[in-house]
């Protein structure tokens, strides 16, 4: 397998660096596929940056792989207040196609709890009679 080019190569938006630093594969990856699977979530990098190493964890697995019931996870804790535990799922047929469907369901998520976060905090304004 060869490793996808990063839609742009000098953007932090695709330095892989931070989701290989966070990640753990799981049951059902090979340690050989490390570098690919990271390369794949790389587009996460750019929602975990503002947290500290220490605050995020993430783990992918896949069970029944090349079977009908293939199944991908993708954990996301993040140690914050509150504690955050973010999961995204796929059952694509292909491994590809799935390890995008989780990456992208979990940046969402990463978006969406962000935004509650900031508007708990204060930061949402009330209309002005």
């Amino acid at each position: 397998m060869t490793n996808p080019p990063s839609a742009a190569p000098d953007g932090p938006a695709q330095d892989p660096t931070v989701i290989a630093q966070r990640l753990n594969l799981a049951t059902g990856f090979q340690s050989s596929e490390r570098d690919w699977v990271v390369h794949r979530l790389a587009a996460l990098g750019s929602r975990l940056r503002s947290f500290p190493d220490t605050q995020v964890e993430l783990e992918i697995s896949i069970k029944e792989r090349h079977g009908a019931g293939q199944r991908i996870t993708l954990e996301c804790w993040i140690s914050r207040n509150p504690r955050l535990h973010l999961v995204s799922t796929s059952s694509a047929g292909d491994v590809s196609v799935a390890v995008g469907e989780v990456r992208d369901d979990l940046i969402r998520q990463i978006d969406d709890a962000k935004t509650r976060t900031e508007h708990r905090g204060g930061h949402a304004r009330r209309p002005t009679p």
